[in-house]
């Protein structure tokens, strides 16, 4: 089973796949907008070059999205957080610095017991993020 995270846009999807491609790295898969496609006659005018899909593909894992026009949807996203866990502090720490641009820090980056360095934020497009280091070996209690 592979579970992947997709994630809808109040139609800012472009800028947001846009920066966490910068940030995060990987290969974007998709970025198509609904103009060309047979999706293109269900939404208004002004969402035609909305993204339709998006796929950020990462070390084999997915992160996906798409503008949801007005009408189809439920507001921001509020109850989802993104999980990045990554080998190295200074790592997490700069993936954290490049989501934090206009963001609301819910958790500035800080050790935890769980975490040499962790620390929570609602980026500037909506999306929540908890961005970690991972624990040492030696000092890690859970796989």
């Amino acid at each position: 089973m592979k579970l992947s995270t997709y994630l809808m846009f109040e139609g800012n999807c472009r800028e947001a796949f846009t920066l966490y491609h910068a940030v995060l790295g990987g290969t974007l898969t998709a970025m198509m907008d609904h103009r060309g496609t047979p999706a293109e006659e269900h939404v208004p005018e002004a969402w035609k070059d909305k993204i339709l899909h998006a796929c950020l593909e990462i070390e084999g894992q997915m992160l996906m999205a798409s503008d949801a026009p007005p009408d189809r949807s439920d507001g921001p996203m509020r109850s989802v957080s993104v999980s990045v866990n990554v080998p190295e502090i200074a790592e997490a720490e700069r993936i954290f610095a490049g989501l934090s641009e206009g963001a609301m820090v819910q958790m500035p980056m800080a050790e935890t017991f769980w975490s040499p360095r962790f620390g929570m934020l609602r980026d500037r497009f909506g999306t929540n993020w908890m961005v970690g280091a991972d624990m040492p070996a030696d000092k890690a209690n859970c796989g």
